[in-house]
């Protein structure tokens, strides 16, 4: 009996350490008109703690605790410029909590919303990003109505896909109640994982990053990704 016991135990931690960092990617199902309005919708099942990462028409689904979260659907009516104008985040469906870790106009073109579900098993999270493009041709200003019409996307498995690899570092930053800088290769961006302290950490507020490295202040304690690759 004790025997059992002991591989059960070994088992359920083996199950719990292997959902730690699962990572999915998914390419976007384009759909709706291209033009100053710019818009992506995101379904996904989080059974914990992930982070959804969208960059052009690509999107990645990091998983951080629990089992791994699934991508439902990503679709966009144009890719996410590295610069746009006027971007937005909002939560639509989902139990627990959900943020925008990254703005993709201070994190090199890349949107990370950070998803937390502290009940038990799955839940659904709906979430969509809305942004303009401005260019010579473009009429800056004027927001225009965001296409509404949905549909199931294409998926597309990258696990053969060399070109999609994804290199990264994990640095802990901590600050006492001061400002503290923290050296870091920055040049693809950072991304807030895991808050470590009871100071709120809330971009370009308590942290931030440039092309040297993180700061922290205000009591923000984090652990931080960076040194992506695309």
């Amino acid at each position: 009996m004790m025997q059992r016991i002991v591989l059960a135990a070994a088992f359920v931690l083996a199950v719990s350490a292997s959902a730690q960092n699962v990572e999915r990617a998914f390419r976007a199902s384009m759909t709706g008109a291209r033009g100053d309005a710019g818009r992506c919708l995101v379904e996904v099942d989080v059974d914990g703690v992930a982070v959804v990462e969208i960059t052009r028409d690509s999107g990645r689904l990091l998983t951080l605790s629990g089992q791994p979260a699934e991508w439902r659907r990503l679709e966009c009516n144009q890719p996410l410029p590295a610069e746009p104008v006027d971007f937005r985040f909002r939560g639509i469906d989902g139990r627990g909590r959900v943020t925008l870790a990254g703005d993709p106009r201070q994190n090199r073109g890349v949107a990370a919303v950070r998803i937390e579900d502290s009940k038990g098993g799955r839940d659904l999270y709906r979430f969509e990003l809305t942004w303009r493009e401005a260019g010579p041709d473009r009429q800056v200003g004027v927001r225009p109505a965001y296409p509404d019409s949905v549909r199931e996307p294409e998926r597309r498995d990258y696990r053969d896909d060399r070109e999609r690899r994804w290199e990264t570092e994990v640095i802990s930053c901590a600050s006492d109640g001061r400002r503290r800088f923290c050296e870091a290769n920055t040049s693809r961006g950072a991304l807030l994982l895991r808050p470590q302290g009871e100071g709120e950490c809330r971009l370009n507020v308590s942290w931030g990053f440039d092309e040297r490295g993180i700061w922290v202040d205000r009591g923000c304690r984090a652990d931080f990704q960076v040194g992506r690759r695309f």
